[in-house]
């Protein structure tokens, strides 16, 4: 079952699917422009399926940061990338913040809080 049929929630998300490690280049090229979200999921695990629930439930959509889904059961080469590109040990469910391609926010399975991804945006802009 992929993503899309699973709640309206998820739906209507503004997600942008990862499926190329070339996507994964440019994304992490676009990091440098504006911060960027990857969620590493698995459709085969209701862990993860409960993550993703409770991530689109508690996400502010008036955060400036694109938000890419990657399906890990489809898309497995793409996330070993993320895990060499990024340094960030693979994890499932996962969220990998990255601004001018660093990591600023980590977190897997019930770590995975919206709220503190929102917190490490705000100070972004306080910087800047």
């Amino acid at each position: 079952m992929g993503f899309f049929s699973r709640t309206q929630s998820t739906i209507e998300f503004p997600w942008i699917s990862l499926q190329t490690e070339a996507e994964l280049s440019d994304v992490l090229e676009h990091s440098n422009n504006q911060p960027i979200l990857i969620f590493k999921h698995s459709t085969r695990c209701s862990i993860s399926s409960m993550a993703l629930d409770r991530f689109i439930n508690q996400w502010d959509k008036s955060n400036q940061c694109a938000c890419y889904f990657l399906d890990l059961i489809a898309y497995r080469l793409v996330s070993n990338a993320v895990e060499a590109r990024t340094g960030v040990i693979h994890q499932s469910p996962q969220v990998i913040v990255l601004w001018k391609s660093h990591v600023i926010y980590a977190a897997s399975h019930n770590g995975i809080s919206a709220k503190e991804i929102k917190e490490e945006l705000k100070k972004l802009t306080e910087h800047e």
